[in-house]
């Protein structure tokens, strides 16, 4: 395919590995992390403002972006990349998630979904070859095949018949999207579905990978399902798939989750989590997760986090943000999601680099020993001079 590759560099005595997936619009350092840009900007934060957090790669969403602007739009206006001024990775997903949760306006066949806009009421058609071409006009570097799913958390008898179901559709709609690809320049997705049941969940990733997609995600998960429940399931739809291709586990953003899932060998990640509870005064630090609307940091003169070399740990104190969620300035919440999304980047930057030293099990250690600070072992990257 051209311009895409993928390697693994390193890997350790557990699944966990590192490596470098090149696209045409440059290479990510994986395993990391995809903030989510539904409309085509991350919530609150500018391309530069990424940039300076270290981003590798945003999500955008198809079905808004298929509903507002368009993608006649989008292309006319240069594709994503100058549509959002991101020279960096794009990744789509197909809006399968999106139907699923507004399934009042979607009804559901074998040849695709018809779906009302909950915008106008519009009505819209989105078939497995029409998902692909949105993508391909988009022009994202890694899309996704359209999928329909039973989420993990019904692991009732009525939702083992629907989640099979979805897995049977999922397949059978996976092959028409394989065969609609046109363009050579986007890796193309597989997805692995089979709700709260691991048997069905194997069986959804083996028959996937015969198909011989280039990279494979994992679906359903991060629904309301147990940590416990979501890793045994995740370990079961990972088992049958390929190690030499890029695996990503869609919608998947607690901190705790993506390190527990890359020693279980997952490359890409993507969530709104990191600037939702941005938004709501929530910060992730070494201490944990802080409210900053808590009255005890009204008077607090420390920055968000002492390791942070985020502009909002460099510049404002625990106090001032404080002040600024109580007024109800929109500043706040652009500060702790920037400080979310760049301690996301130093936590994967740091456990790549572990994998790659050999020292992943002596950071695995003091992370569960509730060490949860990202420079557990100093990376390169943590290393570098801060963005002015």
């Amino acid at each position: 395919m051209v311009g895409l590759s993928f390697k693994v560099t390193h890997e350790d005595a557990s699944d966990s590995r590192a490596g470098e997936l090149t696209t045409p619009h440059g290479t990510l350092e994986t395993p990391t992390f995809f903030p989510v840009a539904t409309y085509g900007a991350v919530r609150g934060l500018a391309p530069w403002e990424l940039r300076d957090a270290r981003v590798q790669g945003v999500l955008c969403n198809t079905y808004h972006l298929h509903l507002r602007p368009g993608e006649t739009t989008v292309a006319s206006l240069g594709g994503l990349h100058q549509f959002l001024d991101w020279n960096g990775p794009i990744l789509t997903d197909s809006g399968g998630f999106q139907l699923h949760s507004l399934d009042r306006y979607a009804r559901v066949d074998e040849s695709g979904v018809r779906f009302q806009s909950p915008i106008d009421g519009s009505r819209y058609f989105l078939s497995p070859e029409s998902c692909i071409g949105i993508q391909e006009a988009l022009g994202a570097d890694l899309i996704v095949i359209l999928d329909q799913f039973e989420p993990a958390e019904t692991a009732s008898a009525g939702a083992q018949g629907r989640a099979h179901a979805c897995v049977e559709r999922t397949l059978r709609w996976a092959a028409r999207c394989r065969e609609a690809q046109r363009r050579q320049d986007q890796w193309l997705f597989g997805i692995v579905q089979g709700g709260g049941f691991a048997d069905l969940r194997q069986e959804s990733a083996s028959r996937t990978a015969a198909l011989e997609f280039p990279a494979y995600a994992v679906g359903g998960l991060g629904l309301g399902e147990s940590s416990e429940e979501r890793l045994r399931l995740l370990t079961a739809s990972l088992a049958p798939l390929p190690r030499t291709v890029p695996r990503y586990a869609m919608g998947i953003g607690k901190p705790e989750d993506l390190v527990e899932m890359v020693t279980r060998g997952v490359d890409l990640f993507d969530c709104v989590l990191p600037t939702r509870h941005g938004r709501h005064a929530a910060a992730y630090t070494g201490e944990g997760k802080l409210q900053l609307r808590n009255a005890r940091f009204a008077g607090d003169p420390e920055p968000l986090d002492a390791s942070c070399d985020c502009r909002c740990c460099r510049h404002f104190s625990r106090g001032y943000l404080h002040h600024l969620f109580k007024v109800g300035e929109s500043l706040a919440g652009s500060m702790l999601s920037l400080h979310n999304i760049r301690y996301y980047m130093r936590l994967l930057a740091s456990l790549r680099h572990a994998i790659a030293t050999g020292s992943s099990s002596l950071w695995l250690e003091r992370w569960r020993a509730g060490q949860r600070v990202p420079e557990a072992c100093l990376t390169a990257e943590a290393a570098a001079a801060s963005p002015a």
